[in-house]
C-alpha cells in the first residue's frame, strides 16, 4: 500500500461522502439538540454504508457480474424514492412544526429514527455499489482497504456536516426541518439525474 494509493482512495472517499455530508447537515439542521454520541453514531452508519456498497460492488465483480450489471439501472430510482421519502417526511414535520408555538416547536424536535438512518446511509451510498468496479482489479486486501478509506473519510466530512447543521439548526427553528428535507429532496433529484441522464 503506497501513498498514491491512500490518495486515490481518500479522493474518492470524498467524492463518495459528499451526499452523505448533505444528508449529515440535514439531520443536523432537523436536531440542534444532538449530543456528540448521537453525532458520532450518525456519522458511523454513513460511513459504514460508503464502506460496505463498494465492498460489495467488488464482490459482485468477482461472482455475480451479469446479475450486478442487470440491478445497476435500478440504482438512481432506489436512491430518488428513498430521499424523497425521507425528505418529504421531513418537510410534512417542519410545516407541522410552524403551526405550533415556539415552545411547542422546540419539543416536536425530534431525531431520526433508526429506520430513517438506516434509508439514508442506503440512499446515499448505494451508488457507491459501482465504485466495485473501478477497484475490481484490486486484490481483497487492497479493496478491502480502499473502502476501509473510503469509511473513514466519510465519517470524518459527515462529523463536520453534523456539527454544522446543528449549529445553524438552532438558529433556524421549524425551517431547519423545511430545510433539511428540501435537501434530501434535491440530493434525491441529483443522484437520479446523474444516474439517469448523465
Amino acid at each position: 500500500m503506497n501513498f498514491i494509493f491512500i490518495l486515490n482512495s481518500a479522493a474518492l472517499g470524498v467524492g463518495l461522502a459528499m451526499d452523505a455530508f448533505s444528508v449529515s447537515l440535514a439531520n443536523g439542521l432537523h436536531e440542534p439538540q444532538m449530543h456528540r454520541n448521537r453525532i458520532f453514531s450518525i456519522a458511523g452508519v454513513y460511513a459504514f454504508f460508503q464502506y460496505a456498497m463498494p465492498m460489495i460492488g467488488w464482490v459482485c465483480v468477482h461472482t455475480i457480474i451479469e446479475m450486478f450489471s442487470a440491478f445497476e439501472k435500478f440504482i438512481p430510482w432506489i436512491a430518488l424514492l428513498l430521499l424523497l421519502y425521507i425528505g418529504g417526511k421531513m418537510i410534512l414535520e417542519g410545516i407541522g412544526e410552524r403551526n405550533n408555538t415556539e415552545e411547542d416547536a422546540e419539543a416536536l424536535q425530534k431525531s431520526a429514527s433508526g429506520k430513517d438512518l438506516l434509508i439514508q446511509g442506503i440512499a446515499t451510498s448505494i451508488d457507491a455499489l459501482s465504485v466495485g468496479f473501478t477497484i475490481a482489479e484490486y486484490k481483497f486486501m487492497m479493496a478491502n482497504a480502499a473502502c476501509l478509506i473510503i469509511g473513514a473519510v466519510t465519517f470524518v466530512i459527515c462529523v463536520g456536516g453534523l456539527l454544522i447543521g446543528r449549529k445553524a439548526g438552532t438558529k433556524l427553528s421549524w425551517k431547519a426541518s423545511i430545510l433539511g428535507g428540501c435537501i434530501l429532496v434535491a440530493i434525491g433529484i441529483e443522484i437520479f439525474y446523474q444516474g439517469v441522464f448523465v
